[in-house]
């Protein structure tokens, strides 16, 4: 190897090891909060009902033994959420000595599917928690956010006797998944419902969310006929037929990283359950695991980086290094522009259309089991045919581009590879993954790894029509390399972003959002940001250093085709395979 190589590949090795470092530093600092106090964190599996398994993360206060029983806590996610999204309530409930189990509910996260089935895997679980010899089944807890408040409901339900209190997050009693709720039932509710949840005309039938206590729903089930007081405590604890409700000042999604939302659940098991600790409700420290897992997830972006970069350096790899040497724009001109715009608002014009339309042509299927999965999939399509056209009735100059389709695989299926074993590591020896709120990359199941194989050929569709537009159509010789970037990540991100600054301003300002029939699609348009910055970033910066947008289109379908299928719901009960 020539000297020149020798440097080369030296050089190469700083983004591949800041990413490590940045991944090393942030499950660090996660694994020492969430254990803080002595706590353990161990995964458990047990069966439901049908015989298919539910697994779990308990976490177990060094005080809870045995011969020193505990008051437990069972805390259930909601919809396309998985038992990573409860670690906010899991580690301050843990810190004040009950013994918490977080599990996935079916068909979600590493629990076998369907989902919905067996009251969402809340009755298993509450029997499973019940069933541990360091917990004090007389003082038994049931948290549960969105669909896990209909989970916990639906444990209380088969086992009335066998909990005292219960809080809902961003969740409700009745129709059409849990029972009418009375004003005995359920046991001691604590009710922390917030002033936008996006919910609140399928949860309570307000409107607005911040009038759910006015609404007769609601007062049926705290026994009034006046608007309901927030904070104050209706009925008799002693008598289980307590009530409660908070209204903290954050969405649906963000009572995961609300202390208020948090803080509330809290002081109501202080005030319903015996034994846990006086540790104040605003003493709370979750927050600092988020940061670490954003740490985290942060290195393993800048690991994909610098991964690709020390492969490119390889002789193996080393007829990919090529400079982009055509463009298909001199300058930023009328129609580059009128493009870009155009190519940031359809995707997201077209967001909720395809949606609906994939729901209504697509259901849940052996072979296409996940129900959003192939939303996104029919949008992803669907949009990359329409920008294809879009290229095609308003050209640029002609740009040659390297086609080395079979390294450019191999190279890509190498960087996720490396990607997928800091997950794996991260998981064995943490027992964390790589996320920030709503966004978690997380290793898949052996069912979920079969499916991925499914969605991989049309996202592959997308990324290969939409790169191609992207990095061959709308290059500019003018551009330098930091222009580029932020031109890409615009044209992808930054009409969802604009969009959400909208409909969220909406909210805050008329508690309705601009759609107010689209809750769940909008809630899912949150990740569309961020990922579509990590793809921009991931595309671009190989484009820059191969001249070809191959790599990065296979890349990206690897990478996103796995992130979106392990955090998916399974609606289907058999898959193909």
């Amino acid at each position: 190897m020539t000297a020149g190589k020798m440097n080369v590949l030296q050089k190469s090795w700083t983004l591949f090891v800041i990413g490590w470092a940045l991944i090393l530093i942030g499950l660090l600092t996660a694994h020492f909060v969430q254990t803080s106090s002595g706590v353990s964190i161990t995964p458990v599996q047990y069966e439901r009902e049908d015989g298919k398994m539910m697994r779990a993360l308990l976490y177990t206060p060094e005080e809870a033994t045995p011969a020193s029983k505990a008051p437990g806590i069972l805390a259930m996610h909601g919809y396309i959420n998985s038992r990573e999204f409860q670690s906010g309530f899991a580690i301050e409930f843990a810190r004040r000595g009950y013994v918490i189990l977080t599990p996935d509910q079916s068909g979600h996260g590493y629990s076998d599917p369907p989902a919905f089935a067996n009251g969402f895997g809340g009755p298993a679980s509450l029997a499973y928690l019940r069933g541990l010899d360091i917990v004090d089944t007389d003082n038994i807890g049931l948290e549960g956010h969105s669909m896990g408040g209909w989970a916990v409901l639906a444990a209380a339900a088969t086992y009335p006797d066998h909990y005292k209190s219960l809080v809902l997050e961003g969740s409700s009693t009745g129709a059409p998944f849990a029972l009418k709720g009375t004003p005995d039932w359920p046991r001691n509710l604590g009710l922390v419902f917030s002033k936008f949840d996006e919910f609140s005309p399928l949860m309570w039938g307000t409107a607005r969310a911040s009038d759910a206590g006015a609404g007769d729903k609601m007062k049926a089930v705290f026994n009034t006929d006046e608007t309901i007081i927030e904070g104050k405590v209706y009925g008799d604890i002693e008598l289980g037929t307590a009530r409660a409700l908070y209204q903290p000042a954050v969405t649906h999604p963000g009572d995961h990283i609300s202390t208020a939302a948090i803080g509330h659940a809290v002081d109501w098991f202080a005030q319903t359950l015996d034994r846990g600790t006086s540790l104040s409700s605003r003493n709370q420290i979750w927050v600092l695991k988020e940061v670490g897992t954003l740490i985290a997830l942060i290195g393993f972006v800048v690991l994909l980086l610098g991964s690709f970069e020390l492969l490119l350096a390889l002789p193996q790899f080393s007829r990919l290094r090529a400079r982009p040497t055509d463009f298909a724009y001199s300058k930023r001109d009328l129609k580059w522009w009128a493009v870009a715009v155009v190519s940031a608002i359809i995707p997201v014009a077209t967001f909720y259309p395809f949606f609906k339309l994939s729901e209504a042509v697509l259901p849940a299927s052996a072979l296409l089991p996940q129900s959003v999965t192939t939303q996104v999939a029919v949008w992803a399509v669907l949009n990359a045919i329409i920008l294809t056209l879009i290229g095609l009735l308003v050209r640029g100059a002609p740009v040659k581009t390297e086609t080395k389709v079979g390294r450019a695989l191999i190279i890509a299926l190498l960087t996720v590879g490396i990607g997928y074993f800091a997950t794996w590591l991260a998981s064995a020896v943490f027992h964390l993954d790589f996320r920030f709120w709503i966004v978690g990359v997380k290793l898949l199941s052996i069912t979920q790894a079969k499916i991925a194989i499914i969605y991989l050929f049309p996202f592959a569709v997308y990324f290969l029509l939409a790169s191609r537009a992207l990095h061959i159509g709308m290059s500019n010789l003018d551009d330098r390399p930091w222009t580029e970037y932020a031109a890409n990540i615009a044209m992808l991100a930054g009409g969802f972003l604009i969009f959400l600054i909208v409909q969220y301003s909406t909210l805050f300002m008329t508690g309705t959002l601009i759609t107010p029939n689209e809750p769940l699609n909008t809630i899912i348009m949150h990740q569309f940001v961020p990922l579509m910055l990590i793809i921009a970033v991931i595309g671009t910066f190989t484009y820059q250093r191969t001249g070809s947008y191959l790599p990065g289109a296979f890349i990206n379908t690897l990478f996103v085709t796995w992130y979106i299928v392990a955090s998916q719901a399974i609606q289907y009960p058999n898959i193909v395979g």
